[in-house]
């Protein structure tokens, strides 16, 4: 079934109400009709079977069936950390990150971001959100990952002090991998994990002493050297193989 998220103030007892895009996406691009059913999220992790009752230009409006338990999201809460990448670089880290599971994502500024204000901060943090969102549906994720506001490289360092686990891959670095890492923390208890990723320019050096600094295991994904972009892809997706949900179980 398709879903849809629907803010709780558009929830009264039994009747969803379903506004915004969603509705000529629901009639024009998907061509559902009264009497087909379909998933709705209250964008708080509660997820609900309704069947759409009536649909206009303006609403949808579905009857709430029953509450399901659809949980979608991984016991590992992975916050990606990114340094700003140039163009529209952002956009796709965000939309492969939320399907991965990422929880929240971060941009960061490092000092050898290029920063160019295309368009005021406010508007990218919400067209990011945006695409999180449609990310979300997507992949049907049970959380919406947060993308957050940008913060320099000194608020990072200070944020991720509380983490279990703080993981950055560097291209320089040649040993320490991250199947070595994993056979270091296989005893701790590992929840909240945080991933910092450099710029196109990669890391200076006095950085990566400063994230040594507090605690972070400076990692190589390989010898070949990934993008910005993939760097975090690949990460995460290791992360979540060894310690979440990717993969999935032994039988």
């Amino acid at each position: 079934m398709h879903k849809f998220f629907v803010p709780e103030n558009n929830m009264d007892g039994k009747i969803a109400t379903i506004t915004g895009d969603d509705v000529k996406h629901i009639y024009k691009v998907l061509r559902l009709k009264a009497g087909d059913k379909i998933n709705i999220n209250n964008y708080k992790g509660k997820e609900f079977v309704a069947e759409i009752r009536s649909i206009d230009k303006a609403a949808v409006i579905c009857n709430i069936i029953e509450e399901v338990n659809a949980d979608n999201e991984s016991s590992i809460k992975i916050h990606l950390y990114q340094a700003l990448p140039k163009a529209s670089k952002m956009e796709l880290i965000i939309q492969k990150a939320t399907e991965l599971g990422v929880i929240s994502i971060i941009p960061v500024i490092t000092k050898r971001v290029v920063v160019k204000n295309e368009f005021g901060e406010s508007k990218k943090i919400d067209r990011w959100n945006k695409i999180a969102l449609e990310a979300c549906k997507q992949s049907k994720r049970t959380l919406i990952p947060k993308v957050k506001n940008t913060i320099d490289f000194n608020e990072f360092l200070e944020e991720v002090k509380e983490f279990d686990l703080i993981v950055v891959p560097y291209e320089n670095e040649k040993n320490h991998g991250i199947k070595n890492m994993i056979s270091n923390i296989r005893d701790r208890y590992i929840t909240n994990v945080a991933i910092m990723v450099g710029p196109e320019g990669g890391f200076e050096d006095e950085e990566i002493k400063r994230l040594e600094e507090v605690g972070a295991y400076i990692v190589t994904l390989g010898p070949r050297i990934l993008r910005t972009e993939t760097a975090g892809f690949v990460c995460s997706s290791l992360i979540m193989y060894e310690l979440g949900d990717i993969g999935g179980e032994i039988q």
